[in-house]
């Protein structure tokens, strides 16, 4: 089993942005819970970051035909991004989104999901322990 994990903007600052939403684990803690937890459970994983929109676009492209899941965090293109929405609908590849801080409690426009049209999954939070939820979610239904 093969699992791309896809951050968006801001990710690769966990642990300085906003600590009261989205804690204190910062992005290099966060890969390695992700690789730690892969590894003792025989997955295949890989991450990428980025804050720009046309690189998630195409690292959700160069999962098709390599990735058997994907979990991402659009961060906040969560709320903007149709492209995104359309790269995941164009592979075809079970996607469960994930959240860090609970969106459904902040801010009106952080209700407005539209990668989650296309995702088989959402979770929000559960810290960084809903990637972990994530990667389960994708590895039982398999």
């Amino acid at each position: 089993m093969k699992i791309f994990v896809i951050n968006g903007p801001n990710l690769n600052m966990l642990g300085i942005r906003e600590p009261d939403h989205y804690g204190r684990e910062t992005y290099a803690d966060l890969v390695k819970k992700i690789e730690d937890y892969c590894e003792k459970k025989g997955i295949e994983v890989e991450l990428f970051q980025s804050n720009h929109e046309g690189a998630l676009v195409d690292e959700i492209q160069r999962a098709y035909g390599k990735a058997d899941g994907i979990v991402i965090n659009p961060g906040a293109y969560t709320h903007t991004s149709i492209a995104i929405l359309d790269a995941v609908k164009s592979v075809s590849i079970p996607t469960v989104e994930v959240h860090i801080s609970k969106v459904e409690e902040r801010e009106d426009f952080r209700q407005i999901s539209y990668v989650r049209l296309a995702c088989v999954k959402t979770i929000t939070g559960h810290g960084t322990d809903g990637y972990l939820e994530a990667i389960d979610f994708l590895t039982d239904k398999k």
